[in-house]
């Protein structure tokens, strides 16, 4: 990948990794549905004006933004109620994976023996960074879990053709559009009326919302589509093996938690696996 483009891929799990933490705070108010609806929503409304209608493409971005955002959130979120943490942040990770999977049958794209060996090494890295977690007699909640990576590794592999078509910032508008209503009213199922949320929120969980809305979600977004349609998805996807360390990172920054050796090992493996992936041949790029 060109320097450039390494850049503005290591943006994604640095927002997306900073943003879960901050989130955290937020769901005392708002339910994770609603916080989610009302994160896709906000961009939705600022941007929308800005991208004319896909009118040939709107029923295959409807389709990845209920696959890859509202189905997957719902799957994630339900098995994430019933299982630990260290499970939840290890099964996630099989997203990289599956994306790389899914291009292979959907698009042809085929990974070197390189980027396998180091796609090896980072989730290594994973497992030591999130120690070994207890899995048994959680099966509902794997199945959910993994259930929810893959959902959303099939997004995003969808997703890779019609950024190539509409751009990348016009995509994420687009599918926030659909996204947003669908998590709302997913929110008003399993939580009832979201105006009493809406109501009780108080100013620090708006401002959450508002860095979740107007600066994670476009920025991170509008990066993540833009790499993914200029490179193979067995080259980009990797990257959100970093979104442990990054959340982390913020972690101990705001949150004051002190992490053991164990976890600055394993987070030093997953940078070493994925910087094999993301700078080769850079220098040959142009």
């Amino acid at each position: 990948m060109k320097i450039k483009d390494i850049f503005i891929a290591l943006i994604v799990p640095i927002l997306l990794g900073f943003g879960f933490v901050i989130a955290k705070p937020a769901m005392e108010y708002f339910p994770p549905f609603l916080l989610m609806g009302l994160r896709f929503t906000i961009p939705a409304l600022i941007l929308v004006w800005w991208f004319p209608i896909p009118k040939a493409l709107l029923f295959d971005v409807f389709k990845v933004s209920f696959i890859g955002s509202s189905l997957q959130y719902a799957l994630t979120y339900s098995g994430l109620n019933l299982i630990d943490a260290s499970s939840a942040v290890l099964l996630v990770q099989l997203e990289t994976p599956f994306g790389i999977l899914i291009a292979f049958f959907l698009l042809k794209e085929i990974p070197t023996i390189k980027n396998i060996i180091a796609l090896t090494i980072s989730f290594f890295g994973v497992i030591i960074l999130t120690g070994a977690p207890n899995l048994e007699g959680q099966y509902v909640g794997i199945f959910l879990t993994i259930s929810g990576a893959f959902m959303w590794s099939l997004g995003a592999v969808m997703a890779k053709t019609l950024s190539k078509k509409i751009g990348a910032f016009a995509l994420m508008t687009w599918l926030c559009v659909f996204s947003g209503p669908m998590l709302i009213i997913i929110s008003i199922f399993f939580d009832g009326n979201p105006v009493n949320y809406i109501l009780s929120a108080n100013l620090n969980s708006w401002l959450i919302l508002a860095f979740l809305g107007l600066i994670m979600q476009p920025i991170a977004y509008g990066a993540w589509y833009f790499v993914l349609s200029k490179y193979p998805v067995n080259k980009v996807m990797p990257v959100m093996l970093l979104l442990p360390i990054t959340g982390l990172v913020t972690a101990i920054i705001f949150l004051g938690e002190e992490p053991s050796q164990q976890v600055f090992l394993g987070g030093g493996i997953i940078i070493f696996g994925v910087s094999l992936i993301l700078f080769k041949n850079t220098k040959k790029s142009k």
